[in-house]
């Protein structure tokens, strides 16, 4: 039987006709086919399960913090129902590790003079609390960009150095050069985030300032690519400085420390955490491969799931606590190359990486962030069957189960992808092959194509784009941060990005300055 609403009865006559209306109805019980859907138990249980979820302590000795560079919420989408079709199931209803945690937030991400941001001033704000400019690393924004002289006095301290200065141990991965801007944010000081190897006036190169960090010890372990940033023209690098860094770094512990310098994923397995204390991994020239072509290629590089392993194996040593910061680089470079085959492999390898590290850490003494610098201008479009291959073209059906479901059209009379962007260098056809190098200049149709004959699942296709430009260009909405373990419970609502240094600090309960 249903049950009639109960109505408070009211001193006032001005009592709005849709509250009369609502009094008058009766409460509606759920049928037994409704609660009984696969969707509705699907539902319950999903959130009866993250209500389960260890919520942490109130203090992190630990902080982790993934950075998926580009990985915007386009991308998280898509890269979640490419993770569930590889598994042969439909894939909209899949989630990616970090999407389950507990506590979510939305992150603006603008820097001081742009709409659409890049991320040396989105990570500057993460990693100091401060905005700042396009191209600008850990220096405020009254400077301007590649002014050295403008830096006097206008430098800005990171959380890595704060906890290094506190006895924590510091860790940084990445599958980018570790000289590039969100890395290099963790710990450096630079007007021109270009200046890698070599740095104008009285400056310092970024890769100088990583192996010669004054604050603690020094970083512990650094995992990544960007050998030649290091290394001297005579031995294939970029320095004309003729400084070999890895030797450096090795005799800066020489004395009193194990330091370890591996350049193979093969050599990295054999490190042994119990006796090493300080690690340096650089495991190819520039960039690190995609993680497809790792796969496909049996490239000897380490996994930013193995890389993420090593490090915690190696920080959790430190009773006092650690930093590391891990970034998923790659994901930003296919969609700057208008590929999305490569960001969503490299999306789902970092969704892995978030498992790996959770599988290794006390949630009550750890906080766990996962988010992106920016985002970047692919779409997800058309109308597609669900279930239709997220790369694949656009399969319709117009619900009414008249027909069976069959490849749409454009007003040109050509098929189209369900992904697209809206700029870029647009389509090209490179088979199983991938730019994994550096550039993005590859053969490009920036006019519609016909996608008849088209493998549009090949690890080489590069979507069609809308605006022609030299590469992809990142978006200005927001992105999203999630949070679990140790003080994630204040990561709700929509934030600046430089919330997250504060949010950081508050977790930790750390000091930013003298006692």
């Amino acid at each position: 039987m249903a049950k009639t609403l109960a109505c408070a009865p009211s001193a006032s006559c001005m009592v709005p006709l849709i509250m009369l209306f609502a009094c008058a109805v009766s409460a509606a019980d759920l049928p037994d086919y409704q609660t009984g859907s696969v969707w509705f138990t699907d539902g319950a249980d999903r959130l009866a399960a993250r209500a389960s979820l260890p919520r942490g302590g109130s203090t992190a000795k630990n902080v982790i913090l993934f950075v998926g560079d580009g990985m915007g919420i386009s991308t998280q989408t898509a890269a979640r129902i490419r993770e569930g079709q590889l598994r042969g199931e439909p894939g909209e209803e899949n989630y990616l590790s970090f999407e389950q945690f507990p506590y979510s937030a939305l992150i603006k991400t603008y820097n001081t003079n742009q709409q659409t941001p890049d991320s040396a001033g989105t990570m500057t704000a993460m990693m100091t609390g401060v905005k700042t400019r396009a191209g600008v690393i850990n220096i405020e924004s009254a400077a301007q960009r590649a002014d050295c002289p403008g830096t006097e006095g206008r430098a800005l301290n990171t959380f890595l150095e704060l906890m290094e200065s506190r006895g924590k141990s510091t860790g940084i991965v990445s599958t980018a050069r570790l000289t590039h801007a969100t890395p290099a944010a963790t710990y450096a000081r630079s007007p021109e985030r270009n200046w890698e190897y070599s740095a104008e006036g009285k400056c310092v190169d970024i890769a100088t300032q990583m192996v010669e960090l004054a604050y603690g010890d020094g970083i512990d372990v650094m995992l990544g690519g960007g050998r030649r940033s290091f290394t001297t023209t005579a031995a294939g690098g970029r320095r004309e400085d003729g400084r070999d860094l890895t030797s450096e770094w090795l005799e800066r512990y020489a004395d009193d420390q194990r330091a370890e310098y591996v350049q193979t994923g093969a050599a990295l397995a054999d490190v042994n955490p119990v006796s090493t204390e300080k690690l340096l991994g650089l495991f190819s020239s520039s960039h690190m491969h995609y993680d497809a072509d790792r796969i496909a290629r049996d490239i000897d590089e380490p996994s930013i799931a193995e890389m993420t392993d090593a490090a915690i194996e190696l920080l959790q040593k430190n009773a006092e606590g650690y930093f590391l910061m891990v970034e998923s680089g790659r994901i930003d470079h296919a969609h700057h190359a208008g590929n999305a085959y490569n960001a969503l492999h490299d999306t789902i390898a970092f969704s892995d990486a978030v498992t790996t590290a959770l599988e290794k850490v006390d949630l009550e003494e750890t906080l766990i962030l996962v988010t992106a610098d920016h985002s970047h201008v692919m779409t997800i479009a058309g109308y597609p069957t669900r279930g239709n291959p997220i790369l694949g073209k656009v399969i319709g059906n117009d619900g009414s189960g008249a027909a069976e479901p069959e490849e749409e059209t454009a007003a040109d009379g050509r098929p189209y992808t369900t992904l697209s962007y809206a700029n870029g260098l647009g389509f090209a056809d490179l088979g199983d092959n991938t730019d994994a190098d550096d550039r993005y200049g590859i053969a490009a149709d920036s006019g519609r194509t016909d996608l008849a004959g088209v493998d549009t699942q090949a690890p080489g296709f590069h979507q069609e784009a809308l605006v022609p430009l030299a590469a992809e260009s990142h978006a200005g909405e927001d992105i999203s941060l999630h949070a679990i373990g140790a003080g994630a419970e204040l990561v709700q609502g929509s934030l600046d990005q430089n919330a997250v240094f504060h949010l950081m600090v508050g977790a930790a309960a750390l000091p930013v300055t003298e006692e």
